[in-house]
């Protein structure tokens, strides 16, 4: 992630994603409509995401009809659902705006409690944009969070041969492996024990899942460092999956390469929004109500 920009200096036309549960967003979904409206901007979404909506999504447009993309993406949802839409518009320069209608919502811009606000921000490109890197697996395959290998649920344990820069770095038996952006290193990767690393950092995280030595340790790679995964011949097949999504086997004796790509989505923050800040906002609140 390298720095900030401001938002678009109009904003005309703005698409619509929100999560699986319409009964959660419904309501935000008809204050969207109603200040977009206000705003001068039109809200469009998919054929899908209007049908999902019903009644709540009268007023909102095809996204279909577009001539193009929109100026920005408002997102409803959880990080999930803000992934999804980092990946739909990769490579392009629409910003994602996120409100945090799941759990922990750390990529999102504001929280349910200031929808309003936020809305009104969104449409009036009241916000500050962040270049995003993704990790590439190949054939268009795109993780903006991480991506991560694991073993078959009752199946063996794995062995993964890994190497960076040409260079074999181990070979480890455990439950599987972790590659993760910055924005990811808050996710699986830290619920793995390995390091977090801030906005801004250029480079990838790769740690391990129950690894089955003393020796596998989580490190930090290069932005230059191809990683290339193999999974030992005689192994079962171990499961690919990004931002959480399963995606296909990688097969015993099959190797795959993940790649580091900086500036490929863009997200949308509230000026002056800080990393450091955010963690001990979020994941303290995780804590506490763990506790009560």
């Amino acid at each position: 992630m390298n720095g900030r920009a401001p938002g678009p200096t109009e904003v005309k036309t703005v698409g619509l994603l929100s999560h699986t549960q319409p009964e959660q967003t419904g309501d935000a979904v008809r204050l969207a409509v109603e200040l977009a409206t206000e705003a001068g901007c039109e809200l469009v979404a998919g054929e899908a995401e209007r049908t999902k909506h019903g009644a709540a999504a009268d007023g909102v447009g095809a996204l279909e009809d577009l001539d193009g993309h929109p100026d920005a993406c408002l997102v409803l949802g959880g990080d999930g659902t803000i992934l999804k839409a980092l990946r739909f518009f990769a490579d392009t320069e629409v910003p994602v705006f996120g409100i945090n209608y799941g759990t922990v919502g750390f990529l999102a811009a504001v929280d349910p409690d200031d929808v309003r606000d936020g809305l009104k921000r969104a449409f009036a490109g009241d916000f500050e944009v962040m270049s995003l890197p993704a990790l590439d697996v190949g054939e268009g395959r795109l993780a903006l969070n991480d991506v991560s290998f694991h073993r078959r649920p009752h199946g063996r344990v794995a062995e993964l041969t890994f190497s960076l820069g040409d260079q074999d770095v181990g070979h480890v038996r455990c439950d599987g492996l972790v590659a993760a952006t910055p924005a990811g290193s808050t996710g699986y990767n830290l619920a793995n024990n390995g390091p977090i690393l801030a906005w801004g950092v250029e480079g990838y995280v790769v740690s391990f899942i129950a690894p089955h030595t003393l020796a596998a340790r989580p490190l930090v790679a290069a932005p230059d460092d191809v990683l290339t995964l193999l999974n030992a011949a005689g192994r079962e097949a171990v499961d690919l999956v990004i931002d959480g999504e399963h995606i296909c086997d990688l097969p015993s004796g099959d190797k795959v390469e993940i790649r580091f790509r900086d500036d490929v989505s863009r997200l949308a923050q509230l000026p002056g929004a800080n990393f450091y800040r955010r963690i001990g906002e979020k994941f303290g609140r995780l804590a506490r109500a763990a506790e009560g």
